[in-house]
């Protein structure tokens, strides 16, 4: 194991990526949802000045995790976890639990809403990383059996969960990063196979049960086929991406200076900020987006070896991957590359819970990297 080296101050690099990507992220909401708040509330600001208060929500839980101990997180984590499982099935519970477009995955508190989805991806990785060193220190990482069985029944109470709310892409996110984490140890290559064909059973119940996912996959492969229908919104990528071009300034484009947001493409704000900040940045602007998330990826990985099999190590690499990987994943599906996957894009996309999630996580890593 390695020795704790009691730094007091985080990773330059990393708390540098960190903060160009969450200011980089706040002022693309801003610029994009203003038309939007314009027309729903009068005001240009509404969108930002909510996301602005989730920011410092999460900055000051990022704060909070960034000073605890990490034997304090990682003791309390199976709490955590618990307590987001039950957040989880209480979205189906009536009056509290709010409905939108068939799925039922926010929690109303009245003066804020909650998607707990977004919170069990971080409690997940630090219950499985603190399981997992757990069964390292005492050398039981080698009874294979003994942890393959367990980390299944794990799964299938998330699948349960994640089912009943109807959110496949969450599961598919969480279900990934959790194998990730759990072959970041010395685990044999076999356990690999066995959870690969029950996930894939199980998402084929998922894809089987609801007909509009299997609609979303004939839209992928001929997005032309019904353009003012299910193809409307990745065919309004593709134009706002090409109208981009290498530098994003072309025809009058630049910085706010979208066309694409005012109307025409929906979830410009969410889902589909990707494509805004392609047309108004281009290429290059792309280019450079992606290179600050695989930065952070390296950079957390590379912390990451230097803990193997500790709670540190396996929480780093969790939570890299789990950040990088969904950027990707909604980079890959507003880009035409992958089908629509429905993720937000880490620290860019307009929603509170997910990018108060982040922010802890970040708090994490940067204590983290003072151990370095």
């Amino acid at each position: 194991m390695a020795k704790i080296n009691d730094k007091r101050r985080p990773d330059k690099l990393l708390f540098v990526l960190i903060l160009i990507l969450v200011f980089w992220g706040i002022f693309t909401t801003g610029t994009v949802s203003f038309p939007l708040a314009m027309e729903k509330f009068g005001t240009p600001w509404k969108y930002l000045l909510q996301q602005l208060s989730r920011l410092l929500i999460g900055l000051v839980l990022g704060y909070v995790l960034y000073k605890t101990p990490l034997d304090k997180i990682k003791k309390y984590s199976p709490h955590f976890f618990l307590a987001s499982l039950f957040l989880i099935f209480l979205v189906l519970a009536p009056k509290i639990g709010i409905s939108a477009k068939g799925a039922s995955r926010w929690l109303n508190f009245g003066f804020f809403t909650l998607q707990p989805s977004e919170i069990l991806k971080l409690s997940f990785i630090l219950y499985l990383s603190a399981w997992l060193s757990n069964r390292s220190k005492r050398k039981k990482l080698g009874r294979r059996y003994g942890l393959l069985l367990p980390f299944i029944v794990i799964l299938a109470v998330l699948f349960s969960g994640l089912y009943l709310q109807k959110d496949l892409t969450t599961l598919i996110l969480i279900v990934l990063t959790g194998l990730a984490v759990y072959f970041f140890g010395p685990m044999d290559w076999w356990h690999m196979a066995v959870v690969a064909v029950l996930c894939a059973v199980l998402f084929s119940v998922f894809i089987a049960t609801e007909p509009y996912r299997m609609e979303r996959l004939k839209t992928y492969l001929n997005p032309q086929a019904e353009p003012q229908g299910s193809g409307y919104q990745p065919q309004q990528s593709a134009v706002a991406i090409g109208s981009g071009k290498i530098f994003g300034i072309n025809n009058g484009l630049g910085l706010g200076m979208s066309r694409q947001k005012f109307g025409f493409l929906p979830e410009s704000q969410t889902d589909s900020i990707f494509a805004i900040i392609a047309e108004e940045t281009g290429f290059v602007g792309c280019l450079i987006l992606l290179s600050l998330f695989l930065l952070f990826c390296w950079k957390s990985f590379s912390m990451a070896n230097k803990f193997q099999y500790d709670f540190r190590g396996f929480a780093a690499f969790g939570i890299s991957f789990w950040i990088t990987f969904q950027a990707l994943l909604n980079i890959a599906g507003v880009s035409g590359i992958m089908p629509l996957m429905g993720v937000p894009l880490p620290f860019f996309s307009f929603g509170g819970s997910h990018l108060i999630a982040e922010l802890m996580a970040c708090g994490i890593l940067l204590n983290i990297s003072k151990q370095v």
